[in-house]
């Protein structure tokens, strides 16, 4: 088990894995680290110390950061979970004693690069307090924007662990969970509540869409602005980016024309506006100058309004999935497997693998009295350790299936092949929505 991409709980402590925490750590040393060459990274602007924070990033940053108080919670991880506890800590954090875990897990600072510290079994390990909290293999190259969220190498930045909370954020204070699955659900419900954007969040991302289109309906009044999306949809985190598409008749897609109008009315960061006219779907992406809320817009796409009110009626139909999806989204993302350009899961195939999940679900029912803690531990087992992914595909339509690949690959067109994680786009027959995500 890698220590920089799985955190070590209390039941987990002891001489087993101090002797293999040495065996990594020996083998770490005849590696060199992955890092980025210093001559693809772009220098910050003069006078930015730290980057602007969107609105809610906030509470994403100390999502990330939950961890320990004073030990007051942890039984609610019982030994007999202990197989499912690398996946249910999307948002269980390690509740340890702060002193125990940071001899255990060899944590410690120093004023050096490379600090020797005592780990729990009394040997000597080496520790890089440069290192990262993202995961190199997941940054996009040239990029110099970090993942708050990260819990990348989090066994060796206990104080990034813990956080500013002292705890995980959503928990009131004082709130002691309950042992097992029951703590669990009792987590999910306070992380969801936490989680969802406010009414002021709500608010601000309304008008930065109200100033968007009458910028867009000032240079073509005949065209028209629409929402999709995970702010359309509601599934949507406190630093989620806005989805627009504008529709309308244009001989050639104006994206030029709709970039220098959004720096010259001032609506967007200067420095933030990028036209992707090379993508396989042609986006204006930027920076709000008011919000610091991203927003990507594109042209004539209806299939991504279309998506949106499918993914609605999902939402009306099985109570659970906002819940779910939004606990996964965190979990993608602490991980960094949330792009799909470094083959991360997108949000909407993200959304489509739980509604087949609970489509197919032995108990049919579920509302909202059903466990989340039982339903996410039964999505990662069915995704992470049953589901064949060289043969089968999902499929939402019709009540949801599974569907041999053979089947899938005589409606695809181009001569392509389902990808390994195939999912049936259920609006354009013959597109694979998840032919991006290799990781």
């Amino acid at each position: 088990m890698d220590p920089s991409v799985a955190w070590f709980q209390e039941e987990q402590e002891g001489p087993a894995k101090r002797v293999w925490m040495g065996i990594w750590e020996t083998m770490a040393e005849l590696d060199p680290p992955l890092t980025i060459p210093v001559e693809n990274q772009k220098p910050q602007r003069a006078g930015s110390d730290k980057p602007n924070r969107g609105v809610g990033e906030n509470r994403l940053i100390n999502a990330a950061g939950g961890g320990g108080n004073g030990g007051d919670d942890s039984h609610h991880h019982p030994a007999h979970l202990n197989h499912h506890h690398h996946h249910s800590n999307a948002l269980t954090e390690n509740n340890n004693n702060n002193n125990s875990s940071n001899n255990n897990n060899g944590g410690g600072t120093g004023n050096g690069n490379n600090t020797p510290t005592t780990g729990g079994g009394g040997g000597t390990i080496l520790v890089n307090n440069n290192e990262k909290n993202y995961n190199p293999t997941r940054k996009k190259a040239g990029s110099t924007g970090d993942n708050k969220a990260s819990t990348f190498n989090m066994n060796k930045q206990h104080h990034r662990l813990i956080g500013a909370h002292g705890g995980c954020p959503w928990r009131p204070p004082g709130y002691k969970y309950k042992r097992g699955i029951v703590g669990l659900h009792e987590e999910i419900e306070q992380f969801y509540a936490h989680m969802i954007p406010t009414g002021t969040e709500h608010t601000l991302r309304v008008q930065v869409v109200a100033r968007i289109e009458a910028i867009v309906l000032n240079l073509w009044p005949m065209a028209r602005v629409e929402m999709f999306g995970s702010f359309r949809t509601g599934l949507y985190p406190p630093t989620s980016d806005i989805d627009l598409v504008v529709i309308g008749r244009w001989e050639k897609l104006p994206l030029r024309t709709l970039e220098n109008e959004l720096i010259s009315r001032g609506i967007a960061e200067p420095m933030s506006v990028r036209v992707l006219d090379k993508a396989s779907v042609p986006i204006v992406k930027l920076t709000d100058r008011e919000t610091q809320v991203k927003v990507d817009i594109s042209f004539n796409m209806q299939s991504g309004v279309q998506s949106a009110e499918l993914i609605k009626d999902f939402k009306r139909q099985y109570p659970v999935l906002a819940k779910l999806v939004l606990v996964l989204k965190q979990f993608l993302l602490q991980r960094d497997l949330n792009e799909v350009f470094t083959g991360g899961i997108s949000s909407y195939s993200l959304i489509l693998m739980c509604i087949s999940f609970l489509q197919l679900h032995p108990r049919a029912n579920q509302s909202q009295t059903t466990n989340l803690g039982v339903l996410l531990l039964e999505f990662l087992e069915l995704y992470g350790r049953k589901f064949n992914y060289m043969k089968t595909g999902i499929s939402v339509k019709n009540g949801g299936r599974y569907i041999p690949k053979e089947e899938l690959q005589r409606e695809m067109i181009d001569g392509h092949r389902p990808s390994l994680l195939c999912i049936e786009d259920p609006l354009t027959p013959g597109n694979d929505i998840g032919r991006s995500s290799y990781e």
